[in-house]
């Protein structure tokens, strides 16, 4: 079957990187974002233990990237409808956020592809999101699908 959206010229697309954006982690967004999500490990909502442990104070949880909302590439797409679902995530961790960190969020378009759905065609687009703190050190890569049906 050939592609009714996904062609050449749309493949041509991946590779395709946002413009960065930055954010600067707060001790009390890192608390909330805890307390949101029920996780009530002291590295992430109890700063005199956390600071007993080997990360000498709090961390982000891993899910706290969530927060740090990336810009996502303008994917060129000639489809009528625009329904968008989260295909789901795998995540890699390499540092921990800390408290005061600067994160640097840069997504790219890493493949696009063409599936049948119940509801009919569904383009599949799969980004990857690089959370890089001040040092230039890569803390967090995550790996995304959003499906457009």
């Amino acid at each position: 079957m050939a592609n009714k959206y996904v062609t050449e010229e749309v493949r041509k697309q991946i590779g395709v990187r946002s413009e960065p954006v930055t954010w600067e982690v707060e001790r009390g967004a890192i608390i909330r974002f805890a307390r949101a999500i029920g996780d009530p490990n002291p590295l992430f909502n109890d700063e005199p233990r956390a600071r007993a442990t080997r990360f000498g104070g709090l961390i982000a949880p891993p899910t706290f990237c969530r927060s740090l909302t990336p810009n996502i590439p303008i994917i060129k797409l000639d489809m009528p409808s625009f329904r968008v679902v989260d295909g789901g995530s795998d995540w890699e961790y390499f540092e921990p956020i800390r408290v005061g960190d600067r994160i640097t969020v840069v997504s790219k378009l890493t493949d696009i592809r063409e599936a049948a759905g119940r509801l009919g065609m569904m383009v599949i687009m799969s980004f990857e999101f690089t959370y890089t703190n001040q040092f230039g050190q890569v803390c967090v890569i995550q790996r995304s699908n959003l499906i457009r049906y």
